[in-house]
C-alpha cells in the first residue's frame, strides 16, 4: 500500500499591522477630548500645559495646538482705593460749608434792613424780598418806576432808586444781577419791536441809576431782560399782569 503523505502544519499569522494606526487614532482621540475638557475650564495655566504637553508628545514641537490660547485671561486685580475723604478734604468741606451759611446769614440780616425800609417807606405795593438757594432776590414792580411801554424810569421813582442803591454797597461786593421783565401783552412802537427788547432796556436804563453810586463797582454787575418768558404769576388776569411787569435784583453770594 501507498504510504499516506503527512501533512505538514504551519501556524497561521494573522496580519496585525492595522493595530498601529488604530492605536494611534484612539490615542489622538483621547488627546482630543481631554484638550476639549481642559478648554472648557478657565485655568489658563493648566490649558498651556497640555497643549504644551501633546504638541511635544504627537508632533515634537509646533503644531495643531500652538495657537493663541481661547480663553481670556483674567485681568490683574486692582488695587482697592480708600474712597473715604482726606482730613484737608474733610476740613476744605467744612470751611466751604462755614462759608456757605455765614453768607447766607449776612444775606438774610441785608433781607431784613431792605424789609425793614420798606415797611418804613410804606411800599410793600412796590419792593419785595426773597432769600432763594441762588442769592437775595429784591423785586421792584414795573408800575412803580416806569410807565406803560417806555423803558425810561420815572423822575419821580429815580430817588427810590438811588435808595435802593445803598443797600448794594457790600464789604465784600457781590455779583449782582438786574433782570427785566414783562407781561405776555405785544408791543411794537417805534422803540421796541418785543417785549423782550423793552425788558432789556429797562434792566440796563434802572442799573444805570444803581451805578451813579461811585460806591458801586459796575464789573460786579449785569443785566438781563426775559421778557415774558420767565412769569411769577398767570397772564390771563390785570393782577397777574401787574406782577410779571417787573425789574429784579439778585444778590449773589461770594461763594
Amino acid at each position: 500500500m501507498a504510504k499516506k503523505k503527512k501533512h505538514q502544519h504551519h501556524d497561521e499569522h494573522v496580519d496585525e499591522s492595522w493595530l498601529i494606526p488604530y492605536a494611534d487614532l484612539l490615542t489622538l482621540l483621547l488627546a482630543l477630548f481631554i484638550v476639549l475638557f481642559a478648554s472648557s475650564t478657565v485655568d489658563v495655566q493648566k490649558y498651556q500645559a497640555i497643549a504644551s504637553s501633546f504638541n511635544n508628545a504627537f508632533v515634537g514641537g509646533t503644531g495643531i495646538m500652538d495657537f493663541e490660547n481661547p480663553v481670556p485671561e483674567p485681568a490683574e486685580p486692582q488695587p482697592i482705593t480708600d474712597d473715604k475723604p482726606t482730613e484737608e478734604e474733610k476740613e476744605k468741606e467744612e470751611e466751604e460749608e462755614k462759608q456757605k451759611v455765614a453768607e447766607q446769614e449776612e444775606l438774610q440780616e441785608l433781607q431784613e434792613k431792605i424789609n425793614d425800609y420798606i415797611f418804613s417807606n410804606q411800599l410793600n405795593s412796590s419792593l419785595e424780598t426773597q432769600l432763594t438757594e441762588d442769592g437775595l432776590l429784591v423785586t421792584l414792580l414795573n408800575d412803580t418806576f416806569f410807565n406803560s411801554g417806555s423803558a425810561e424810569v420815572r423822575s419821580e421813582d429815580v430817588v427810590l432808586a438811588r435808595e435802593i442803591s445803598q443797600f448794594l454797597v457790600m464789604n465784600p461786593a457781590r455779583n449782582i444781577i438786574v433782570s427785566g421783565h414783562t407781561d405776555n401783552v405785544p408791543i411794537r412802537n417805534s422803540q421796541f419791536d418785543s417785549n423782550w427788547h423793552l425788558s432789556v432796556i429797562r434792566s440796563v436804563n434802572f442799573m444805570k441809576i444803581l451805578l451813579e453810586n461811585k460806591e458801586l463797582d459796575p464789573q460786579k454787575f449785569s443785566s438781563k431782560g426775559y421778557g415774558e418768558f420767565q412769569p411769577v404769576a398767570s397772564n390771563d388776569t390785570a393782577e397777574g399782569r401787574k406782577q410779571n411787569r417787573r425789574v429784579e435784583i439778585l444778590i449773589l453770594p461770594n461763594n
